[in-house]
C-alpha cells in the first residue's frame, strides 16, 4: 500500500459535506458532519456509504471510532502534557498509537507503539482556493479513512475543551 496522502478542505468544521481529495486533486471520498452543534460524522466513500464514524462516547470526552457496521473499532483521548498537545488512540485489536503536537504547531505527528512515525495531518495553503488540511499515512496496519475519524476526533476534543474553558 505505502504512504497515502489525501487533502480536507475546511469547511468541515462546520454541519454538511466536505470532499476528501487525493494528490491528483481527484475526488476520494467525503465527510458528512451531522449538525454544528454535535460533533459527529461519518466518513464516506464515492458512493456516498459510510466507511467510517466518529462521535463522543455518552457523557464522555474520548471519541469513538466505529466501521460501517456501527462495530467500535478504536478510541482516541486526550492526554495531559505541558507545552504540547498529546492524543492516545487505541484500536479494538489492542494497537496503541499516540499524536503529538508542539504547542502552537498546525503539524500533528502520528507514531506507532514501537515509536515509528506512522502519519501526519497539518493545515496547508495553496492545493485549494481556501485553506486545506493534508493527511500523510504510512502504515498499511490503520486505514487512512481511519486515520481521518482520528484526527477529526482531535479536533472535536480540542473544541470541547475550548468551550469547557471559555464557560
Amino acid at each position: 500500500m505505502g504512504t497515502q496522502t489525501l487533502y480536507v478542505s475546511d469547511n468541515f468544521f462546520s454541519a454538511g459535506k466536505t470532499t476528501i481529495y487525493n494528490k491528483s486533486k481527484e475526488k476520494v471520498g467525503e465527510i458528512d458532519l451531522k449538525s454544528a452543534f454535535t460533533a459527529g460524522l461519518d466518513v464516506l466513500d464515492l458512493n456516498g456509504k459510510i466507511i467510517i464514524s466518529g462521535k463522543f462516547a455518552f457523557m464522555s470526552r474520548k471519541w469513538i471510532i466505529s466501521n460501517s457496521f456501527g462495530e467500535e473499532i478504536g478510541r482516541l483521548k486526550g492526554k495531559l502534557a505541558f507545552f504540547a498537545k498529546k492524543y492516545e488512540y487505541q484500536t479494538q485489536d489492542n494497537r496503541n498509537f499516540h499524536i503529538e503536537s508542539e504547542a502552537f504547531s498546525n503539524l500533528y505527528i502520528l507514531f506507532d507503539e514501537n515509536e515509528n512515525e506512522i502519519g501526519r495531518f497539518e493545515k496547508i495553503s495553496g492545493f485549494f482556493a481556501s485553506p486545506a488540511f493534508q493527511l500523510t499515512s504510512m502504515d498499511e496496519g490503520l486505514n487512512i479513512f481511519e486515520l481521518i475519524a482520528v484526527v477529526m476526533g482531535v479536533n472535536a476534543i480540542q473544541k470541547a475543551a475550548r468551550n469547557n474553558a471559555a464557560q
